[in-house]
């Protein structure tokens, strides 16, 4: 896989001024029709051999085109802020919007290659993090990035050359870093393992290109052209390129019957009975949130529901059991400008809690299957996707030690229609009724099929819906009360078996 960048190329210096200039120019007109359109993002992937001209390419990047449109991201060890969340979450939070360019050093690759020389994974979770990276980059390529991932090669001998020349040239000496050395030291398992991570994340949609580094004119050539071939590419294609997903439905019932069908919308409780068990289940949610064993976890709520199902007032009871400087709660409504030129879960990745801490979304990011599918609103294949997506982004959840806990508060129709009419009724409550809730009801049907989907394809051991019957507020809220308590305690008891 290396062997073409280990065969000594080379350019002179009146062949690479010549092709600089028209490389440059043409360069900068792609990217100022990227920023024009900005129909995609584009991501640079920068990993190899240490001293292979990683940073020296990069720069003559931001020489060669408009800086202000570039943001160069490195990687370091971890920040407390960041290892306090899942390991992704750092990437996503620098992801580059659409219309401009993002460029990352010791990205995900160099984190599991290091990892895996270090001896600090088997080669079990190294290929475990490749299958993830693939899921992850391919959802970023379906959302609009154009991915472009370099290896930066020399051959051991080339490296050892150079290090010895450095160190004998007392001017440049101080170029030469401990992590040359190491390389120098790991070169045979570097490469080794470098060779597997690309030859299986190497694919049509976000391949790799293997540069060699030895001659500056040659490298940074070639690295110019092949972004700029891609950069034409892909602004040549006014659409971007679906795949043609299932045309049948992902649920079949031939009773007509529905997963929602199937609740028993009638159970309640008295007013008695709601008071004390509120009391008693507030209090449990409070000692559990201030239990040492917070310490490895945080707490996720996801609330969903039919319109003027009672979200609000459950989430109301559950705020009132703890410390407002404990929780977030994050409404979702329509995104905004700066969330439509990132890839759907950015906006929510924001959010991600830090260990100790409780977030409660108001709505979701299953609203691209939900509103967005119904309402037509993101393509067929962008929603039958996102199933695999979501379910993808909640194991990573888990994994870091998240307790997320979904609700569906399901009512029937006639409950809606009540308190839709008690909502336009009373002043301080006209504000919850508006004319997308009147009109949504035409459309129940539709919501019941996508709802059910929901459902069937991400309810999962690691992430499962809790459904609530929901036509009586004071059952609905305890329940809601009860499965958060019955999670936490469930993911301590995890703790103990570990």
């Amino acid at each position: 896989m290396f062997e073409s960048a280990e065969i000594g190329h080379a350019i002179d210096k009146q062949s690479y001024d010549i092709a600089v200039a028209d490389l440059r120019e043409a360069l900068l007109e792609a990217q100022f029709e990227l920023q024009q359109h900005k129909r995609f993002a584009v991501l640079i992937l920068i990993n190899g051999i240490e001293g292979a001209g990683k940073g020296e390419t990069v720069k003559l990047l931001n020489e060669w085109m408009d800086p202000r449109g570039i943001q160069v991201e490195s990687f370091m060890a971890p920040t407390d802020e960041e290892l306090e969340r899942p390991a992704q979450w750092r990437f996503w939070r620098k992801l580059p919007a659409k219309g401009r360019i993002g460029i990352f050093f010791g990205n995900w690759y160099s984190q599991m290659l290091q990892a895996r020389v270090d001896g600090r994974i088997s080669n079990a979770r190294l290929d475990q993090a490749i299958h993830n990276t693939e899921r992850f980059e391919r959802m970023l390529c379906d959302e609009g990035t154009l991915i472009f991932k370099f290896w930066f090669h020399l051959s051991k001998q080339q490296l050892k050359a150079r290090l010895q020349s450095l160190e004998q040239d007392p001017q440049r000496s101080w170029q030469i870093s401990q992590l040359d050395w190491k390389q120098n030291r790991v070169y045979d398992k570097f490469v080794k393992f470098g060779e597997r991570v690309l030859r299986r994340t190497s694919r049509d949609y976000a391949p790799w290109y293997v540069i060699e580094g030895a001659d500056a004119n040659y490298r940074s050539l070639s690295v110019g052209r092949i972004v700029l071939e891609g950069l034409q590419a892909a602004l040549h294609h006014q659409e971007r390129r679906q795949r043609n997903p299932h045309a049948a439905p992902l649920v079949h019932s031939l009773d007509n019957r529905s997963l929602i069908d199937s609740l028993d919308l009638r159970l309640q409780l008295s007013k008695e009975e709601y008071r004390q068990q509120l009391a008693s289940e507030q209090a449990r949610l409070a000692l559990l949130m201030r239990d040492k064993r917070m310490r490895k976890h945080a707490l996720m709520a996801v609330f969903e529901g039919n319109d003027a199902a009672g979200k609000g007032g459950a989430i109301r009871r559950v705020a009132e059991a703890l410390d407002p400087r404990q929780y977030r709660i994050v409404p979702i409504a329509a995104p905004t400008e700066e969330e439509r030129v990132q890839p759907y879960l950015w906006r929510f990745w924001r959010h991600v809690p830090a260990r100790r801490q409780f977030t409660i979304f108001d709505r979701s990011w299953y609203g691209r299957v939900l509103v967005e599918r119904v309402e037509g609103f993101c393509a067929q294949a962008d929603w039958l996707r996102a199933y695999g997506e979501i379910n993808d982004f909640e194991e990573q959840l888990h994994d870091a030690g998240i307790v997320l806990v979904k609700f569906w508060l399901a009512i029937d129709q006639d409950t809606q229609f009540k308190r839709f009419e008690e909502r336009a009724s009373i002043p301080f409550k006209r504000y919850k009724i508006t004319e997308d809730d009147w009109r949504n009801r035409e459309k129940w049907p539709q919501y019941v099929d996508a709802v059910g989907d929901m459902v069937d394809r991400t309810s999962t051991e690691l992430a499962p819906w809790t459904l609530v019957e929901a036509n009586d507020k004071r059952y609905a809220r305890i329940k809601v009360l009860r499965t958060l308590n019955a999670a936490l305690e469930a993911a301590f008891a995890r703790d103990g078996k570990g």
